[in-house]
């Protein structure tokens, strides 16, 4: 194997291990983005005879101006953290994830599956099995594209679009029909929603009435352990230098097929999560639109965060802040 190109390899994965000069400026870029769009959302709005400074003020109020607002903030921040923390692994290995709206749906399909066919047994066994099952399922969804694009290069975008619509579908079909409420049958309510989990099922909540639950931990400490496994494993360093030169990369030994299809496979684990999350810690039953758009927004998250999981961390409660803002400044 060619020494220069792996000397190469190893300079750069190991700047970025240290260089946090380079993580400030992939904030400055979206900072700058975000700064844009306030000024055209400012000119818009004052288009249309509305004050944008009481807008705005209305926007960050309603999500870190009380404590209710807050926590929904970390609620909405949670599932975008998950799907973020999967996209910074497959954006390293210059793989684009736009699938995490069907890997959603895979995990949040199994966490409803899984507790509603077990429902007999305890919580501390449903709860961790669920969680595990979840992940393999959207692990499963994104495996499929990423060997499509090992074997055949089928371009990724392509194929996990693709695979968007057709968890839609799956999810649409179940929802109306094996998995259907029978107690809303029965009332005549034919409601695109699955029966209620039974409630050991359910996550814990961090704070009583109120629906943040312990998958906001669950997400923070998966946000530590995924920079750990990107900068402290050799797999991880693999999966950077695949993104850094891929043709070095090859030349190296590394197998840059496998590499890819792998972090595919994990982001889709990562954003079955965020189905999990949703069902056993928010809505306890499968509703259809379960994915809530996180699937898209979580790629925004990640880009903001730098592509760094603990960065993707304030970026997540950032944009879950805008989410719970945006509905207090609609009904403003």
């Amino acid at each position: 194997m060619p020494p220069k190109e792996m000397t190469e390899i190893t300079k750069q994965t190991r700047r970025l291990s240290i260089n946090w000069q380079d993580v400030a400026v992939n904030l400055a870029i979206p900072l700058a983005g975000m700064l844009v769009a306030l000024l055209i959302g400012a000119v818009l709005l004052l288009f249309l005879n509305v004050d944008p400074v009481k807008a705005y003020s209305v926007l960050l109020s309603g999500a870190f101006g009380t404590w209710p607002g807050f926590v929904r903030a970390l609620v909405y921040a949670t599932p975008l953290l998950l799907v973020g923390l999967g996209i910074c692994i497959a954006f390293r290995a210059s793989v684009i994830n736009i699938g995490g709206e069907g890997q959603i749906i895979a995990g949040a399909l199994m966490a409803t599956w899984w507790p509603l066919t077990f429902r007999d047994w305890p919580g501390w066994l449903i709860i961790p099995t669920t969680i595990i099952m979840g992940f393999l399922a959207g692990c499963v969804w994104g495996f499929i594209p990423g060997l499509l694009k090992a074997r055949l290069k089928v371009n990724e975008i392509l194929s996990t679009v693709m695979m968007n619509a057709i968890a839609l579908q799956l999810m649409n079909l179940l929802v109306r029909g094996p998995l259907i409420d029978p107690a809303g049958v029965q009332a005549g309510q034919y409601l695109a929603q699955s029966e209620r989990l039974p409630a050991h099922a359910w996550l814990p909540r961090l704070i009583p009435q109120s629906l943040l639950n312990v998958g906001a931990i669950i997400a923070v400490t998966l946000a530590v352990v995924v920079y750990i496994f990107l900068w402290r494993t050799t797999i991880g360093y693999r999966i950077r230098a695949v993104g850094l030169n891929p043709d070095a990369s090859r030349y190296a030994g590394i197998n840059v097929p496998f590499y890819q299809a792998l972090s595919l496979t994990l982001a889709g684990g990562f954003a079955g999560l965020a189905g999990v999350v949703e069902v056993l810690g928010v809505q306890h039953r499968l509703l259809e639109g379960i994915s809530g758009g996180y699937g898209f927004s979580g790629i925004v998250a990640a880009l903001f965060g730098g592509l760094h999981p603990l960065g993707t961390i304030p970026a997540s409660i950032l944009f879950g802040g805008l989410l719970v803002g945006a509905d207090k400044m609609q009904r403003a």
